[in-house]
């Protein structure tokens, strides 16, 4: 049965289930949204609007965490994104959610202030931002320590979630150089081909990122 997914490949939160669909060499249809018919379409399956949204033949899935263990379920592949061992499970989303909640919100919170009138901006609310950024940032080197990925030594949902939440952090608030660990956790998402795929289909929307995409990544 074809899986279609609703997505746009400068969407951090899509990054995410794309990262879990090329990890496991899933076919899908990608019905981008980058015009009205696919915006008109999306709005009839969820009239939230938010994306991705997968449909697998009748099922409807929104929100990128349970799209990704939808297809753990009944679209299984080689890569185990959530681990069969609920302990283990419970580590991978308990990291699913630290990135989502602590890393990818305040990112956003930072771009999308930056995107709005001046005169609609929220300092204080951009600090706050800065300063989860920068607790996460302390919190998440200290657990990385003696990992190779999110969630211990195995990739996983948790790395899904990391990747593109760690690439556009970045972007918007810089990963000090005291953070060798986040930084190198950074590194090894962007050199996972499944991530790499992802990012490399987002390059030609670099321009639109509102605070200036870097020249690098």
């Amino acid at each position: 049965m074809t899986l279609t997914l609703y997505a746009h490949p400068f969407s951090s939160y899509c990054q995410k289930v794309l990262t879990a669909l090329y990890e496991n060499g899933l076919s899908f249809e990608y019905r981008m949204l980058d015009n009205e018919a696919a915006h008109a379409e999306l709005a009839s399956l969820w009239p939230i609007r938010r994306f991705p949204v997968l449909v697998d033949g009748e099922r409807t899935v929104v929100e990128a965490t349970i799209i990704i263990e939808h297809l753990g379920l009944f679209h299984p592949g080689p890569v185990a994104l959530v681990p069969a061992d609920p302990r283990m499970a419970l580590d991978v989303r308990t990291m699913d959610r630290f990135f989502d909640h602590y890393v990818m919100t305040p990112m956003q919170k930072i771009v999308v202030d930056r995107l709005r009138p001046e005169t609609d901006r929220d300092p204080y609310g951009v600090a706050e931002a800065r300063r989860m950024l920068d607790t996460a940032y302390a919190w998440l080197d200290r657990a990385m320590a003696g990992r190779d990925w999110a969630a211990g030594q195995a990739f996983s949902m948790a790395d899904c979630a990391a990747a593109p939440s760690l690439f556009y952090a970045d972007w918007a608030h810089p990963i000090g150089e005291e953070y060798a660990q986040v930084r190198a956790c950074r590194e090894r998402l962007l050199a996972r081909p499944s991530f790499a795929r992802a990012v490399d289909e987002a390059r030609p929307y670099r321009p639109f990122f509102p605070l200036g995409a870097p020249d690098r990544d």
